[in-house]
């Protein structure tokens, strides 16, 4: 039995399992070692999966709607221009040291945050325009911006943001990574971290102040989360079939048939943000001729990179954002393979066949490169089979593999004509950060481009009727202009034993642990 979930997943028939039970440890196989713990600092799926367990957040963000909910927060008032945020928090929340969750404390964490500077890989974003906090009594909390900041009220969400105690900023970051002084509120622990090796989080006892999208309240089930790093996928799998491992992250497309029966499932959920894609910078060479990344996209076969390359698990890209992703609109039609349409596209710009199939014009080979990193391990074979797509329509696609940080260096370089990449966030701001001329702009756009009215007017309302039309027209002027091209959603796949139960995914995509539970324990 495979199953496609949004919230949570059984490793077997919950009518056999019978009701959660507490105790027990999940052994847990993940496919990177984080390098760091601390959820403000960290942006890897594998560091997020860790520190979600460890802080909480002022809010929620319930991952069938989109709904921002209560938290650490009962509630809270935006003023009319989105710039202000108050925040009024609920009693009896305390941190692992047993000191309050307090509008002090809050302060003192967003103020922490901020000072991270680039150190908060997502965070910094979410409160670059943060002025920031005032404590108005014991309970109440007022966080500032400079600008109007529709998307912060989705960020407090997110365990970028998750409150740590004042106690921990006496650590410099550099240990809170490694989990030294990583103090937070939320149901789990760090007992001890290896790095390379394994990570160890231990229930919290006397916890009551969880989230109301979960579905028990008191203490997590889970005596133990011990998250060991098992990078090789085919040991991963093994460990999981034999009984060393409970349950595992990151399970290859053709390993996914092995799940498939025998009491083990495949929980999985698509990514919400940024979908996997070709990101132009429309300043280089061939790029920087709109028909041309037009027939590049139309040229572009999405579902066969799927059905190919990846499985069913996975969907073809129908548009710029996820379809997990509030305010995502669907232009499948425009992303519809169409290489008949590329190549009049290509042939009325003058482009015409070269000896070796690739177009020329004006001695000008059509051809550009594409940077990626192996972040996901399938990126190569994607690449591999959009190259030869595109070859089909006369473009020449030349894939580069770098480090991360190499990638990294060369997008803030502007030296780069495609870059190959997908980031993940519940929220349609995702693309003021990355396509906004005030964000990374990877396009390289003007000022005076069109894409910039869409984006601003959807940073300005946390009303979600009114951010509609702009962030569709973002994403519809995205597409169109083939900005970046779209090809598919990233998706989390996990695998259970026959013992593990309720693994779920909070908004983005993440692990949610605390309804996790194991039998036989």
């Amino acid at each position: 039995m495979v199953l496609t979930a949004c919230g949570v997943a059984d490793g077997a028939n919950p009518q056999d399992a019978g009701p959660p039970r507490p105790g027990g440890t999940l052994r847990l196989g993940i496919s990177s070692a984080p390098d760091c713990i601390d959820p403000q600092q960290a942006s890897t799926n594998a560091s997020l999966n860790v520190g979600r367990q460890v802080v909480d957040s002022l809010t929620d963000q319930d991952p069938e709607t989109g709904e921002i909910t209560p938290w650490l927060a009962d509630r809270w008032d935006v003023d009319a221009d989105s710039t202000s945020f108050t925040f009024h928090l609920r009693a009896g929340a305390t941190f692992s040291d047993r000191t309050p969750v307090d509008a002090t404390a809050v302060k003192a964490s967003f103020d922490g945050i901020k000072a991270l500077g680039a150190k908060a890989l997502l965070g910094a974003s979410y409160l670059a325009a943060y002025q920031g906090a005032t404590v108005l009594d014991p309970a109440t909390v007022r966080l500032d911006f400079s600008e109007p900041s529709a998307q912060f009220l989705q960020a407090s969400s997110t365990m970028s943001l998750g409150v740590l105690a004042p106690s921990a900023y006496r650590r410099t970051a550099e240990q809170r990574c490694q989990g030294d002084g990583l103090i937070g509120s939320g149901p789990f622990v760090v007992t001890s971290f290896r790095p390379n090796q394994d990570i160890v989080l231990s229930k919290r006892t006397g916890y009551h102040w969880g989230s109301p999208l979960w579905r028990h309240q008191g203490e997590a089930y889970l005596d133990r989360i011990d998250y060991r790093v098992v990078p090789e996928p085919g040991v991963r799998t093994g460990s999981l079939v034999s009984g060393q491992l409970d349950a595992i992250t990151d399970v290859q497309p053709v390993d996914e048939p092995q799940f498939s029966g025998s009491g083990f499932t495949e929980p999985v959920r698509a990514n919400p943000g940024i979908v996997f894609n070709l990101h132009a910078n429309v300043t280089r060479g061939a790029l920087a001729d709109d028909k041309v990344r037009q027939a590049v996209s139309k040229g572009v076969n999405r579902p066969e990179v799927t059905d190919t390359v990846l499985s069913g698990n996975y969907k073809p890209a129908t548009s710029i954002l996820g379809s997990a992703t509030p305010l995502y609109t669907d232009l499948s039609r425009e992303l519809a393979y169409d290489p008949g349409g590329a190549t009049a596209l290509l042939q009325s710009d003058g482009w015409v066949p070269g000896p070796d199939g690739i177009r020329v014009k004006n001695g000008q080979r059509l051809s550009a490169a594409v940077l990626y990193s192996p972040v996901f391990n399938q990126n190569q074979s994607v690449l591999e089979l959009i190259q030869q797509q595109l070859r089909k329509i006369g473009f020449d696609l030349r894939i580069e593999q770098h480090t991360n940080s190499e990638v990294t260096r060369l997008q803030q370089s502007g030296d780069y004509d495609f870059l190959w990449y997908n980031v993940t966030r519940a929220d349609p701001d995702i693309l003021r950060q990355q396509f906004s001329v005030h964000g990374t702009n990877r396009s390289r756009l003007p000022a005076d481009n069109p894409l910039e009215p869409a984006l601003t007017a959807q940073s300005a309302t946390v009303d979600a009727a009114q951010r509609k039309p702009a962030a569709e027209q973002a994403q519809r002027t995205i597409v169109e202009n083939a900005y970046a091209i779209p090809v598919f959603e990233l998706t989390q796949v996990l695998a259970l034993a026959p013992n593990a139960h309720d693994v779920g995914f909070e908004a983005s995509s993440r692990l949610q642990l605390f309804d996790a539970w194991v039998s036989g324990s």
